[in-house]
């Protein structure tokens, strides 16, 4: 069985995302190193010998939404100045901004999900599946396909790219790291949503019919 752990390792050798690295390991029997092979020949590691340089320049970029109810700032990575001043770059940024505003990611990997989430998660994606009259056996396979689409909602590298669905925000940062020859990294990123978690205030109209009446 192919375990996290193992899609890890195989993620610092190669450079390459989740779901090949999880495939190449899968029809590797779970050897990393032939797994590591399988995505070279697929041209799926051509990221590999830059994913362990150090990325400290890059860019902080800013979008504002239209109606400037949802405001992002990221921060995205890369290894030189010369890069992270290229007018590319910068637009490429911005697309990472524009997608975190429309796609409401909670996190940029699934790495950064907590162990508790998961299990909270997966309990009660397990007793929605028994509950709609599923075996338990059966359940368990049924909660692993529905964990993946968890994963892909809110994930920013496993989302769709909203300025192209077939591939994912990974796929689109690879691309650009065969690009600009450099390894490039989403850090961090925060998104403002106008009046979240505040309580709006609610007209009594009860109240301001009151206080006209005392008024007359």
């Amino acid at each position: 069985m192919v375990s996290a752990e193992m899609v890890k390792e195989l993620r610092q050798i190669t450079g390459a995302g989740f779901l090949d690295c999880k495939k190449a390991l899968t029809e590797a029997n779970g050897d990393v190193n032939k797994a590591a092979d399988l995505l070279r020949e697929k041209g799926l590691a051509a990221a590999a010998k830059k994913a362990g340089r150090v990325t400290a320049e890059g860019a902080v970029t800013a979008y504002i939404h239209g109606n400037g109810k949802i405001g992002v700032l990221v921060e995205v990575n890369c290894e030189t100045d010369f890069v992270g001043k290229n007018h590319d770059f910068q637009a490429f940024s911005r697309d990472i901004a524009m997608h975190i505003a429309a796609s409401s990611p909670r996190y940029i990997s699934r790495d950064e999900v907590s162990p508790q989430e998961l299990e909270h998660e997966r309990t009660i994606l397990l007793n929605q599946t028994i509950n709609e009259g599923k075996k338990p056996e059966i359940a368990e396979k049924i909660v692993s396909g529905r964990m993946e689409k968890f994963y892909q909602e809110i994930c920013l590298l496993e989302q769709p790219f909203v300025k192209d669905p077939d591939i994912t925000v990974e796929k689109y940062v690879q691309q650009k790291v065969s690009q600009f020859g450099e390894n490039i990294s989403v850090r961090r990123f925060v998104r403002f949503v106008m009046g979240e978690g505040l309580e709006k205030k609610e007209d009594n109209f009860v109240a301001e019919v009151a206080k006209l009446q005392k008024r007359d």
